[in-house]
């Protein structure tokens, strides 16, 4: 069996398509079409489904794909930890982060990664939607509670949770009577919010007085006194410790895990490799406190 068609085979599988390979590995797309053409003649078996611009794996390219697709990563990890000989990260690295984060951690992130690694082109773009990594080129991307994706693997690094909040001047109901709350739903959103607190679980009842894009903008109209929200717990760490805000309740269901993404661990370059443990080192525990501390320090 060739071994080079079966690599180019496994990565045409991993990213869906042979012109999202041929872009993710910077190879003609031509190329890639005649090595798995060659592997099926070799194998005597189609391991594609083709039609139109669907692409998808037969039953037997499936199982190859499986049985070999993990031995050729150990191989090429092996392989690129001997060829880089402990050279430092260099070149371009686009990350991909969600706005909050980006706006309360990001930039020491950046800047102390841009410090260790000054040879690394480091280039972060703020998004909250769902982007196409081998697409639009990004080489990690940081999402919050991402959808299962066979295409992408990573590693949760950080948790948070929801917890609402108001200002002291701002009272809460005792009956049923709905409580003043800036959301961030879009009309039609929920009617109530279930929390639980000291007294136990309790649903509270609210009426949007505002509703904005941003948590940023909605904790600083928190602030103001306007109404009651829901928040992740490191954004108003600090207010509840000085008494700025008063907590009301953890939300119900609300855990929160920050990931970060890339494509394959056979792609995994030195400048992505050097920034998970930028990660790592920056939130040891990935806890709620630990990103609050962070963002208020």
């Amino acid at each position: 069996m060739d071994l080079l068609a079966l690599t180019d085979f496994n990565l045409v599988a991993r990213h869906g398509g042979f012109g999202r390979a041929a872009r993710a590995a910077g190879r003609p797309k031509a190329t890639l079409s005649r090595r798995v053409a060659d592997l099926e003649a070799a194998l005597s078996l189609r391991l594609f489904e083709r039609g139109g611009r669907m692409l998808k794996l037969t039953e037997e390219g499936r199982a190859l794909h499986e049985r070999t697709g993990a031995l050729l990563t150990e191989l090429d990890e092996t392989a690129a930890s001997i060829a880089a000989g402990g050279g430092r990260p260099r070149g371009p690295l686009r990350i991909s982060a969600p706005l909050v984060f980006s706006q309360t951690a990001m930039g020491r992130l950046a800047a102390s990664f841009a410090l260790q690694y000054p040879e690394v082109r480091f280039e972060v773009t703020t998004e909250d939607r769902a982007v196409d990594m081998v697409e639009e080129g990004y080489d990690l991307v940081i999402r919050v509670n991402p959808a299962s994706d066979e295409s992408l693997v990573g590693r949760a690094f950080l948790h948070d949770r929801l917890v609402v909040v108001a200002s002291p001047d701002v009272p809460r109901s005792t009956d049923d009577r709905a409580v003043p709350a800036v959301v961030r739903d879009r009309i039609g959103g929920s009617a109530s919010w279930d929390v639980t607190a000291q007294a136990g679980r309790t649903r509270i009842a609210i009426e949007p007085v505002l509703r904005l894009s941003s948590l940023i903008m909605v904790r600083d109209a928190v602030r103001a006194g306007v109404g009651a929200a829901r928040l992740p717990i490191s954004l108003v760490s600090h207010d509840l410790s000085t008494g700025r805000l008063v907590h009301w309740g953890d939300v119900e269901g609300s855990q929160i895990a920050l990931w970060a993404l890339y494509p394959s661990r056979r792609l995994l370059s030195t400048r992505v490799s050097a920034f998970l443990d930028h990660l790592k080192a920056a939130f040891p525990t990935g806890t709620p406190e630990e990103l609050a501390a962070y963002v208020s320090g």
